[in-house]
């Protein structure tokens, strides 16, 4: 006797057009901001772990000891450029990708203001795994919600649709790929940004199921949330 296996919810790479008719706006919507406010927290609880920053936080402080540039405008130039790679992959920028710009910054600010600094070792680890987690879950969490991922996230989920490869694969390789540039250019790297570049994929992949919610009507799917190719 067969057991016959559940459909796959799919990522769709498709338009703001498409994902606003889509359906499930009661729960997609919410899952987004929701998604980002603790993509920003997570971030946040990194930041005052002082173990070190997150891979792509790690370039911008590099890249902020060569120009006379703010932390924040840096991070904004450089998702610019990140959607210009978006063009040869095909991948379409949705609300979530707007939304992902303008929100994570401010939720990282909010949160940093009653989130506290620990002094002892362990409380500082336990921040810094709990940021790390919490960014994987964040990051399933507003990509599933099938508006549109945020600049770097829709380099990931493009990558990995174009090439075959693995989600937790293409993010791997693109955090450690940022962090060894940002450490040249002189950034802030700890243990934290080696946990998280190691972490945050396989994290992420797992998650990713769970919080995926399909398009009605239903658009040509593109990258399979439960399926995606292994190493």
């Amino acid at each position: 006797m067969s057991t016959m296996r559940a459909p796959k919810r799919q990522l769709a790479n498709v338009g703001p057009i498409t994902q606003l008719r889509g359906g499930r706006l009661w729960r997609r919507l919410p899952q987004l901001v929701l998604g980002l406010y603790l993509f920003g927290a997570s971030m946040a609880m990194m930041v005052n772990a002082g173990l070190g920053m997150m891979p792509w936080d790690v370039l911008h402080s590099g890249i902020q000891n060569h120009v006379p540039l703010t932390f924040g405008t840096i991070i904004t130039i450089l998702a610019f450029l990140v959607l210009l790679i978006w063009i040869p992959l095909r991948q379409q920028p949705g609300i979530g990708t707007i939304l992902n710009a303008l929100l994570v910054g401010p939720a990282l600010d909010l949160t940093r203001l009653f989130l506290p600094r620990p002094e002892e070792l362990g409380w500082n680890i336990a921040l810094m795994v709990t940021g790390v987690v919490l960014n994987g879950a964040a990051s399933a969490m507003y990509i599933g919600s099938q508006f549109g991922p945020g600049p770097r996230d829709g380099l990931m989920t493009g990558l990995s649709r174009v090439t075959g490869r693995s989600i937790r694969l293409v993010r791997t390789l693109i955090e450690v790929s940022v962090v060894a540039v940002g450490w040249l250019l002189g950034g802030v790297v700890g243990v934290g940004t080696v946990l998280y570049a190691l972490g945050i994929g396989p994290i992420t992949q797992a998650l990713l199921p769970a919080f995926t919610v399909e398009l009605r009507p239903r658009s040509t799917p593109e990258t399979s949330a439960e399926d995606v190719p292994e190493d």
